[in-house]
């Protein structure tokens, strides 16, 4: 079955033509952080601008890298929800207009568990496992039972790791977008440099829950509290010690999932995902606890057209599909269990 996928939740006009849920035929992503560099941070009119102008031009050099006819398709899998609605509109919109001209089926799908998704376009991961999706919006460990059904365990009560990063990169001046840069300037940096605070998260059920609110005012407003004695103030150690701190809230949470389900596979996905100090941690303790972790390949921990071909994939071989009354959401509901 060749299916093509079309992203655009956020920031990245993305397309990619995947067989059978698995083998990618092309991948193409149209980024635009330069046009976002300058404000620090996603413009959503921007972006949906930028969306109508390269839309086209995405999925038809998809079709082209793939070696493709549209009319050659299976179908057309799109992101509906969630992210920014008028970005959303452009992709759903775009995949509706392509489904009904060329006759096929298309699957509008959810974004989160698309990124889940994402290492299954290397190497096929027995359900269940543990999810952790970790990106800019979101910050969420779940008990993943297919592809299609998620139960949240625990996710963020402020901000999510991806935008604490990119608070901090922006109030300290180190570039855009805040995760790469951090990771960058980390690589050179003292993480022990200052020691900062962990959220207790004492009251109510928060026992996979995260908060970064507390860290993201400490690296900012409080650090020499929390400096080391003798330590220095570079933007290297600044970043070490305030990635190592945001990575480990994460890796907290993640393992009393995996002590409380007994489950021991981990799969990640999202633009965190990338980040080298989590998977260097993970990647240690896997072997140390037991477990089997999977992360995406880098060029797919972002926001891909891949991930959504490969998901809509697994929906469309299922016969369903979607009305051409479907409409984007810029959410999905918070309860403790999401489908597609």
């Amino acid at each position: 079955m060749l299916v093509l996928g079309i992203e655009s939740s956020c920031d990245e006009t993305a397309a990619a033509v995947v067989e059978d849920g698995r083998r990618i035929l092309s991948d193409v992503v149209a980024t635009q952080i330069p046009f976002h560099a300058k404000y620090q941070g996603v413009v959503p009119e921007i972006a949906s601008r930028k969306h109508t102008e390269w839309i086209w031009g995405v999925v038809e050099k998809a079709l082209s890298d793939a070696g493709v006819k549209a009319a050659e398709l299976d179908g057309i899998a799109v992101t509906a929800r969630p992210g920014l609605v008028g970005s959303l509109l452009v992709g759903l919109s775009f995949a509706k207009g392509m489904a009904y001209s060329l006759g096929k089926p298309y699957i509008g799908v959810n974004h989160i568990l698309a990124h889940l998704y994402a290492p299954q376009l290397e190497a096929p991961v027995d359900y269940p496992f543990i999810g952790l999706l970790v990106s800019g919006g979101h910050s969420i460990i779940s008990r993943v039972a297919d592809f299609d059904e998620i139960e949240v365990l625990g996710t963020t009560i402020d901000d999510a790791a991806g935008e604490a990063f990119d608070k901090v990169s922006k109030y300290y001046g180190f570039g855009y977008p805040g995760g790469a840069v951090i990771d960058r300037l980390a690589a050179s940096g003292d993480d022990h440099a200052f020691h900062f605070p962990k959220p207790s998260l004492h009251k109510g059920e928060h026992r996979y829950d995260v908060s970064y609110s507390g860290l993201k005012t400490a690296a900012i407003h409080q650090l020499d509290q929390y400096r080391k004695p003798g330590a220095e103030a570079t933007p290297e150690n600044i970043a070490a010690s305030f990635q190592r701190a945001a990575v480990d809230i994460l890796l907290d949470r993640l393992y009393r999932a995996i002590e409380d389900t007994g489950l021991r596979t981990v799969v990640a996905g999202g633009g965190v995902a990338a980040n080298s100090y989590l998977r260097r941690e993970l990647g240690a303790r896997a072997e140390e606890k037991g477990l089997t972790v999977r992360f995406p390949p880098l060029s797919l921990c972002g926001d891909n057209g891949a991930m959504v071909a490969g998901l809509g994939c697994r929906f469309l071989e299922r016969g369903d599909r979607s009305g051409f009354d479907l409409n984007a959401s810029a959410r999905v509901p918070l309860f403790r269990r999401i489908g597609r």
